[in-house]
């Protein structure tokens, strides 16, 4: 399933969700497995990633930026690569998707997109299906210690 899943038919980047990267063992449990996978008639590529559940509540917070025309950025955790969304500054403008992987590979992948209105609701509805399939299941007691949510 895609948590993000942004194209134009020319052009795409998806945040393409693989599972639990540690199911069952605390606390990696709620430790997600994902693939950025860019598309367009210049480049192709996919990037493994791993982030943690509670990290969804950042791209929520992302998302509620976008949908005010707010420029976000979402995954800059400074231990691999960040999603940058630059909104269209007008109808003919297409929105700008930066994938950079400063930390890593030094590689940034700059792909234009142009979005149809309602993207962001669609980014919404992928996020909530995320949740609903994956629930956060894990809960931090005290620095270092983990156990299973009641």
């Amino acid at each position: 399933m895609d948590l993000i899943n942004l194209s134009d038919g020319n052009n795409s980047v998806r945040l393409h969700l693989l599972g639990r990267h540690r199911p069952g063992i605390l606390p990696e449990h709620d430790l997600m497995d994902a693939e950025i996978i860019v598309d367009s008639d210049f480049i192709s590529g996919r990037f493994l990633v791993h982030f943690f559940l509670s990290d969804l509540k950042p791209w929520s917070l992302a998302l509620h930026s976008l949908e005010n025309g707010q420029n976000a950025e979402w995954l800059d955790m400074g231990n691999g690569p960040t999603i940058r969304i630059e909104c269209a500054g007008s109808d003919d403008d297409d929105s700008i998707v930066f994938i950079e992987d400063t930390s890593g590979s030094g590689t940034t992948a700059i792909i234009p997109i142009a979005l149809d209105p309602g993207w962001v609701q669609a980014q919404r509805e992928h996020l909530n299906e995320a949740v609903k399939t994956w629930p956060m299941e894990v809960v931090k007691t005290s620095p270092g210690s983990y156990e299973w949510k009641s």
